[in-house]
């Protein structure tokens, strides 16, 4: 049987519904999209977009260190469209911030599209995100909760590719079965998506660093559209990155928390043996971003946040630094004098990093997997041995099985044999 229209399959999308898979659309947008992604460098490496955190001044300071693209915030279209004040303190940019992907939560059509084309004029493309998988979501009836309502979110992408001049790009995630993430990429590159990020995790997999990202069925949406496609998910450094543009075949990266860390994750030290990566002084990062700070002001709240994540570790071990952060004003002033200290205390120290300190959570996680991993091993172990035990068996190398307890197996120089406690 044929596959039904792609309009009629996309009628009903329940998580693990049925939802099958449509025929490739033509997609008479894909020569533009691609014209528009090379215009911008093909860029590789991508400032995902992160409430809160990726504003003006940690976008210009990531681009400063390797990265060729960036994400604002997701903005709420409504608040955006109709406060003053949220569009001021949530949406700035300049000239050295392109290409700029402008992203939009929303789940009217209309209001999104007179959102976007205030943004328009700022920005290289409009992205809808299709992937925020927290409650506020749910509750707002945005990002991945649009996965039950796909006839809402084709109208979503149709409106904004109809009635914008740059192009769209969509953000999402995948669903349990690579047949109904096809399907639903297909959907949304017909409706006018220029350019699809791929977050290869489900929208319950909301813990990224308890879940890998699928990049297998990543790979598969990339070799499936004809528009550009970027993934997202388990690029926590340099070597991450390549790995998964080699291994997807996509078209660039998105990093996130990773970058809060350490906003020159993308950066090569030329002159280095191969080009190897070399990490900067956490310190000095945090100063740069300060002095972007002074040249394109964010609240105070913003300044804190990318501090804590910046200086990391070295905060565990200046807890007296760290309670200062945390207690005190976090003006860029205060967490300019904080870096200075911290930088003068480094350089005393003698070392380059700050010294491993585990969380009894952290410590009881590793333990326990560390005994999951004894467990399986152990299992193999005996697995082998038993098999190696029933081939001689059959061989006639060994008369009867001997009674097996809970001993196991043991080899000894006269051959296998079964041992009891």
């Amino acid at each position: 049987m044929a596959a039904p229209p792609l309009a009629a399959a996309c009628t009903q999308a329940p998580a693990g519904g049925d939802f099958p898979l449509p025929d490739r659309p033509a997609v008479p947008h894909a020569e533009a999209a691609w014209a528009a992604f090379r215009a911008w460098g093909s860029p590789r490496f991508h400032v995902a977009p992160m409430v809160d955190a990726s504003e003006l001044p940690f976008r210009l300071l990531c681009r400063r260190y390797g990265a060729a693209a960036a994400y604002t915030p997701m903005l709420h279209s409504r608040l955006f469209l109709e406060d003053e004040r949220y569009r001021a303190e949530h949406f700035t940019t300049c000239e050295a911030d392109r290409p700029l992907f402008v992203q939009f939560c929303a789940n009217d059509p209309d209001t999104l599209l007179a959102a976007a084309r205030v943004a328009e004029p700022h920005c290289d493309a409009i992205d809808l995100n299709l992937g925020c998988p927290q409650h506020i979501a749910r509750r707002g009836r945005y990002g991945a909760y649009l996965m039950d309502e796909l006839p809402l979110v084709e109208r979503l992408v149709r409106t904004l590719a109809s009635g914008l001049r740059v192009p769209v790009s969509v953000k999402i995630r995948i669903f349990p079965e690579l047949a109904h993430t096809l399907a639903y990429a297909h959907m949304l590159e017909a409706a006018g998506a220029s350019i699809v990020a791929v977050h290869g995790r489900t929208r319950d997999q909301k813990k990224s660093h308890t879940v890998r990202a699928d990049w297998d069925a990543i790979r598969a949406v990339k070799r499936a559209l004809s528009v550009p496609v970027l993934a997202n998910g388990n690029v926590r450094t340099l070597a991450d990155a390549e790995a998964c543009l080699a291994y997807t075949g996509c078209d660039g990266v998105l990093s996130a928390e990773s970058l809060l860390a350490d906003p020159a994750l993308f950066w090569r030290r030329r002159g280095e043996p191969g080009g190897a990566w070399v990490p900067l002084d956490a310190p000095a990062l945090l100063l740069e971003y300060l002095d972007l700070v002074d040249r394109h002001p964010v609240p105070n709240r913003m300044v804190r946040a990318h501090a804590f994540k910046i200086l990391g570790a070295w905060l565990a071990e200046h807890v007296d630094l760290r309670n200062e952060l945390h207690r005190g004003r976090a003006d860029p002033a205060s967490v300019r004098t904080l870096a200075l200290t911290l930088r003068e205390r480094i350089a005393a120290s003698g070392r380059a990093a700050p010294v491993p300190v585990l969380t009894e959570r952290a410590r009881l996680r590793l333990e326990a997997e560390a005994a999951r991993a004894d467990a399986i091993a152990e299992q193999e172990r005996e697995g082998l041995l038993l098999a190696r035990l029933q081939a001689k068996r059959a061989a006639g190398a060994i008369a009867a099985a001997p009674p097996v307890g809970a001993g196991g197996l043991l080899e000894t120089e006269a051959g296998l044999v079964a041992v009891q406690s």
